[in-house]
């Protein structure tokens, strides 16, 4: 999106989408002025009630209009009500600008194709009568909907997207969470190097010019004759990093609940997802990565094997990519059946024996699938998991609020895991830089129970992998 070179402050006017997607926007424009037109506090009347997430920040919008408006008369509305709410200054940068509702009807005739009742069309029409009342000033659009935003061009209207909630400026600089080290790494960082074993476990205490720039939890590799794969435990006061070696799970002898890795990115994940001390993973990768077999097959050993955890809990955003299909009959669980179809054909290839009958099969099938629950997203709140392995599916579809509502569920003894593909996101108003799966692996980066890793390779078929790359 074009950013405008702003000499003054400006006058932006706000369309519904943005207070839906964010209610703290009001608070979030600094030392400009806002402006409310009438149709977009009626679309936030029209979509307040129920239980969605839409409906909810709606209804917080509105509170936070309420709490600007408290005690004021119609002359103080109409000359602006002051944005820098106390309550709000410890949480959000001051506000220095003032909030305008359209208190009257403006006349600004919209050319003859664009004439209607459409809500876009009204602010539209707002804002060129807005741009004819101040001609000294820049008065600009905020909305999420691209369709808006190039009529408004297509009109002279200065548009911008709401941008406040994106994470990064370009999803290529999200943290991968391993890093290949330069083949002179060992010359130029084994000044002080000291090395011992610990149960079994090596680790190094490297003191050097890159061990500033790692993370707690961050894979570094080395390739060559001699490769090494290690993990960042901590730095200690000197600023030297301690490193312990990687398992290597692509080793036969290696393997979780019967599957080993297929590749270097595999192995790495499935180092966080069996670490005890790590409660939060996100995995992210396209389609046939292994996120969701590598998930199941570690929370399988530690729910069964090891006892770590009594359940198993998967639930996934309920975005069809294609129509839907009206509503579904049954539980919560047999509702949530038709979107788990991941879920059931990676327990296929887990629960499938070597050997052994049809009974034998049924029995641990029977048993796995007693230890896992579906649940649904929308029943999240007020809940707390205890020693639960929470696995949420397709994690790019949610907002970082939602995202926040979802990993505050967790109690002691919780593990949680977040799987996605930021390249395939369905929900509107949701890009890859303003994704809650984005949010959340620029933010838990570097905290010591926490770990991310980014799959590179698809381990499908042939036919898969020529698809994804020629298709």
């Amino acid at each position: 999106m074009i950013h405008h070179e702003r000499t003054r402050p400006c006058l932006f006017v706000l369309d519904t989408n943005v207070l839906i997607h964010d209610p703290t926007a009001l608070f979030r424009f600094q030392e400009h002025d806002l402006y409310l037109p009438m149709v977009v506090l009626e679309e936030l009347d029209g979509i307040k009630k129920g239980t969605s997430e839409i409906a909810r920040n709606a209804r917080q919008a509105s509170r936070f209009l309420d709490e600007l408006m408290a005690d004021a008369n119609v002359t103080e509305i109409d000359a602006g009500l002051p944005i820098n709410h106390p309550f709000h200054e410890a949480r959000l940068r001051s506000s220095s600008g003032r909030l305008f509702f359209q208190t009257r009807i403006l006349d600004a005739p919209l050319p003859q194709v664009l004439a209607g009742a459409k809500a876009d069309n009204a602010i539209l029409g707002v804002t060129l009568a807005l741009m004819k009342e101040h001609k000294g000033r820049q008065v600009i659009v905020v909305s999420k909907d691209i369709n808006l935003r190039i009529k408004a061009t297509a009109l002279g209207i200065l548009a911008e997207d709401y941008e406040n909630d994106q994470v990064l400026d370009d999803v290529d600089l999200l943290y991968t969470g391993v890093t290949t080290l330069p083949d002179d790494f060992w010359t130029t960082h084994s000044k002080d190097l000291n090395a011992w074993q610990d149960e079994g476990r090596s680790y190094y205490r490297i003191h050097g010019p890159l061990t500033a720039e790692w993370h707690a939890n961050q894979f570094i590799c080395l390739d060559g004759a001699s490769p090494f794969e290690g993990v960042v435990r901590e730095h200690d006061e000197d600023g030297a990093a301690i490193v312990e070696t990687a398992i290597n799970y692509t080793l036969p002898r290696n393997t979780v609940w019967g599957i080993h890795a297929r590749n270097r990115e595999q192995s790495l994940a499935l180092n966080l997802l069996m670490d005890p001390e790590i409660d939060f993973v996100t995995l992210l990768g396209q389609a046939g990565t292994g996120k969701t077999l590598l998930t199941l097959a570690a929370a399988l050993v530690q729910t069964l094997e090891k006892n770590l955890f009594s359940e198993i809990i998967m639930t996934r955003v309920t975005v069809p990519v294609g129509e839907d299909i009206g509503f579904l009959p049954g539980t919560e669980e047999e509702k949530m059946t038709p979107w788990m179809g991941a879920l059931m054909d990676n327990l296929e290839v887990l629960t499938k024996t070597e050997g052994g009958g049809s009974w034998e099969r049924q029995a641990t099938q029977d048993l796995v699938r007693s230890r896992i629950k579906i649940r649904s997203l929308n029943f999240m709140r007020g809940r707390t998991f205890q020693n639960k392995f929470l696995i949420i599916d397709e994690a790019q579809n949610l907002t970082s609020k939602q995202m926040k509502t979802l990993i505050t569920r967790a109690g002691p003894g919780t593990k949680v895991i977040c799987l996605g593909n930021i390249a395939q996101i369905d929900t509107p108003y949701l890009t890859e830089t303003t994704s809650g799966l984005t949010y959340v692996v620029d933010r838990f980066k570097g905290w010591p129970h926490g770990g991310h890793i980014t799959l590179l390779r698809g381990e499908r078929s042939r036919l898969a992998e020529f698809a994804s790359e020629t298709l």
